[in-house]
């Protein structure tokens, strides 16, 4: 089976870029983030007729997570238990934002008839943080926090279960994984609070399982030429429980997919399980 994940900075405007890739590189599941429309405004006809079954959370323009498979889908799930809310605005009720999805991929035959096992997957976009004086980073860490806690319970009650926690994180967690720490400095993304945190999830039983078989960054910004002169940064990871982890055969970073006209910020991580 082969998995990817892809902010792709919104579906509509990258649709064909998205099926481009899913040809090409042949991949079974894909897992988006920033989709940023409604389900009902998602390009769902052209990935049913590439063969890939659907699973779409997403509230506004903003945020937005979706999950396409064409080796099954089913037990979806909208949000994290105890998901944290977030207002935009003082006085708007806070919101369960559309940052998580959940769903069980695999254990139907492949276009090589091959049947994987199944793999428990979330497609995940941690929310940004903004600025460390910010409320915006306060609510990043709990988010965190909670997904950490809701991990380690789903491990103690099926510790065998192939578990994925795939995304954007929004964390650079080691220095190499942005261009110059220099730059970051006082910055989100790169503090010991958000590392911390991102650390945790080794400690309820999580691998990241891209670090050790691929080196590249899978991000940059639009601005000030950032991907000419390769000013990017790593934060887009596959987590994986160690059943999961066990069936991890390969590992790459799409960065051609940051090139051309239309591109996302973000490129495609991929990993290939058995």
């Amino acid at each position: 089976m082969r998995l990817a994940t892809w902010n792709i900075n919104s579906i509509r405007t990258r649709v064909d870029r998205v099926l481009a890739f899913l040809e090409r590189e042949d991949v079974d599941v894909l897992a988006m983030q920033e989709i940023k429309c409604k389900p009902e405004q998602f390009p769902r006809e052209a990935l049913e007729a590439a063969g890939y079954e659907l699973a779409v959370h997403g509230l506004n323009q903003w945020n937005g997570v979706a999950i396409a498979s064409r080796v099954g889908l089913a037990d979806v799930e909208v949000g994290f238990p105890g998901q944290p809310t977030w207002s935009s605005k003082e006085g708007v009720e806070p919101v369960v934002e559309a940052r998580a999805l959940g769903a069980t991929v695999g254990g139907l035959p492949g276009p090589d008839g091959a049947v994987s096992d199944p793999v428990r997957l979330w497609s995940l976009y941690v929310p940004n943080g903004r600025e460390l004086t910010h409320p915006h980073y306060a609510y990043k860490l709990e988010w965190l926090r909670v997904l950490r806690d809701d991990v380690a319970g789903w491990l103690a009650a099926e510790p065998a279960q192939s578990l994925a926690l795939v995304g954007d994180w929004n964390v650079a967690p080691r220095d190499e994984d942005v261009w110059d720490m220099s730059v970051f400095e006082g910055a989100t993304h790169v503090s010991v609070p958000e590392r911390e945190a991102f650390a945790a999830f080794e400690g309820a039983g999580l691998t990241e399982v891209t670090r050790d078989r691929v080196t590249n960054y899978t991000y940059w910004d639009y601005q000030k030429l950032r991907f000419p002169r390769n000013e990017g940064m790593r934060i887009d990871f596959v987590y994986g429980s160690a059943a999961f982890e066990g069936r991890v055969r390969g590992a790459a970073i799409d960065r051609n997919e940051r090139k051309g006209k239309g591109a996302s910020d973000h490129v495609p991580v991929i990993v290939d399980v058995d």
